[in-house]
């Protein structure tokens, strides 16, 4: 017989299956493959502000009140980031990757799952220091497009300035990471010649197609909120948006184990979770 705590749990499931359906009817999000601890998690902390008792009155709210939709969005969006976010995979991405892209007379980088930005600036970097930046644009996008407006300003915290410049470092800097950026009423603004060649755009991997092809397509830390088939339609979309011998790489926690197709990857760095097209 189930007990009423087990019971409670699956009308809840069902609520939050409705909820996710209704957000997808009425706004496009889709976000019904996503990880279902990670999305009922995000979703109980939006709906303690809004004064309800269930999912049910949550959702109502949400489907008539779009102003509260896009605060559920932000609450869904992984905005988690930093620059040189493991420096060790941009050392990586330096010392192993680098040569491999210096040879190609034009590079096409995907950033997928952006957020504000500071990751994609943190490539420009090492670009610039290698001196493939000049032949290389970066497509970094996000489902979230008031984050990909604040990627495109290029400020950044400036309590965060000790980290970031410690993580460049460590990732291989070539020079004093001042040099990148200058301060202004307690604000950091990145210089504008690493926003140059940089397209920010809107781009949703649960729902959006391949839109170039690329040379390496970089997912960090965003994979892990998706359940396996869903990552399995994204890990589609990045082969089919990937070149012959095109570079994947993913977030420390994350690893082609779960794609049905892993096969037509080869591991580069493994510690790193860098891989290669096949």
């Amino acid at each position: 017989m189930q007990t009423q705590e087990g019971r409670s749990n699956e009308i809840e499931r069902t609520e939050i299956k409705l909820l996710l359906e209704g957000i997808y009817q009425t706004y496009g999000y889709d976000f019904r493959n996503y990880a279902y601890s990670s999305i009922k998690r995000r979703i109980w902390y939006r709906a303690q502000f809004e004064d309800v008792k269930n999912i049910s009155e949550f959702q109502a709210k949400v489907l008539y009140q779009p102003e509260l939709m896009k605060q559920l969005l932000r609450d869904f969006s992984i905005n988690v980031t930093e620059m040189f976010r493991d420096p060790s995979f941009f050392k990586a991405f330096r010392t192993e990757i680098v040569p491999i892209l210096r040879k190609l007379p034009y590079i096409r980088i995907w950033h997928a799952g952006c957020s504000s930005g500071e990751e994609v600036y943190s490539m420009a970097i090492v670009l610039l220091e290698e001196g493939l930046y000049d032949r290389t644009k970066i497509y970094a996008t996000d489902m979230d497009e008031e984050i990909i407006e604040r990627a495109k300003l290029g400020k950044v915290s400036l309590e965060h300035m000790k980290l970031y410049t410690k993580n460049y470092h460590q990732a291989g800097g070539k020079k004093e990471f001042s040099e990148y950026y200058s301060v202004c009423d307690n604000e950091v603004v990145l210089h504008p010649f690493l926003r140059e060649n940089v397209v920010f755009a809107h781009h949703n991997l649960v729902t959006d197609h391949s839109f170039n092809e690329f040379q390496m397509i970089v997912c960090r830390n965003v994979l892990i909120y998706f359940n396996k088939k869903l990552t399995n339609r994204v890990y589609d979309l990045f082969y089919d948006s990937l070149s012959d011998e095109g570079f994947l790489g993913l977030g420390s926690k994350e690893s082609l184990s779960m794609y049905n197709s892993a096969g037509l990857f080869e591991e580069v760095n493994p510690v790193e979770k860098i891989y290669i097209k096949v």
